[in-house]
């Protein structure tokens, strides 16, 4: 069972860490949001994340996301950080802020057609072009940017991405970089409605590096909720 004071200090401690790092890449204090990861969360141990004073959690399955959104009853918000198939886009926008895996066209078109007054989401790129990975692959956002761009009911707010496995944080950051650098070139080149200010990137074990690249989002899970169980 979570400990909610042992995890309000985890989370603590995690936020003091990632103002540093950002306050290091010459950005503000509190300009990069924690989003805890929610798959390593039980349902029944919702009353202590939220007596430890968390507002948010990212989901990677419906049925999770369900079920966690009538057990909270709008104490909480979700955002939605797993791969989505098309047919579960209509259970799943009414329960989320932001969707951050939109790796296809045909998702992209599901998700416009099914978005009551249009929908802002990230796409999710395949930084380092890994076969076993999903994802736009860099080289094949301009054109996937153009296509989406023909929803008018869609909004590019960003990318993310997850670079390859590794122990070594910073071996992150090249792909963290060229990331941002991605977004950036996108934001110039693109429809001026896609506004790429966001970059979910960064979990447990490299987020600090990831908010030293840009990140305006990290999804950390396991390195906050393992250390903050007891019995």
């Amino acid at each position: 069972m979570i400990d909610p004071d042992l995890l309000r200090a985890r989370l603590a401690d995690a936020r003091e860490r990632l103002d540093g790092a950002a306050v290091r890449a010459g950005r503000a204090a509190g300009s990069v949001e924690l989003l805890l990861a929610g798959k390593y969360i039980g349902v029944d141990e919702l009353p202590q994340v939220l007596e430890a004073g968390v507002e948010r959690l990212g989901e990677n399955r419906l049925q999770e996301l369900q079920a966690k959104a009538a057990a909270a009853a709008g104490a909480l918000s979700f955002d939605f950080i797993g791969h989505l198939q098309r047919r579960k886009v209509k259970a799943v926008l009414p329960l989320v802020r932001l969707i951050h895996s939109v790796d296809s066209p045909r998702l992209a078109a599901e998700i416009a057609s099914r978005a009551e007054g249009g929908a802002r989401v990230l796409v999710e790129v395949n930084i380092a072009r890994e076969a076993s990975k999903g994802g736009i692959s860099p080289d094949d956002m301009d054109a996937f940017i153009d296509t989406v761009s023909e929803l008018p009911d869609l909004r590019v707010g960003g990318l993310m991405v997850m670079p390859p496995a590794t122990d070594e944080p910073d071996d992150s950051r090249r792909w963290f970089a060229e990331a941002r650098e991605l977004a950036a070139r996108l934001a110039d080149g693109s429809d001026s409605r896609h506004d790429f200010e966001d970059l979910s990137m960064g979990t447990s074990q490299d987020f600090l590096v990831a908010a030293e690249e840009g990140a305006t989002i990290v999804r950390v899970g396991r390195g906050l909720i393992e250390p903050a169980r007891v019995g």
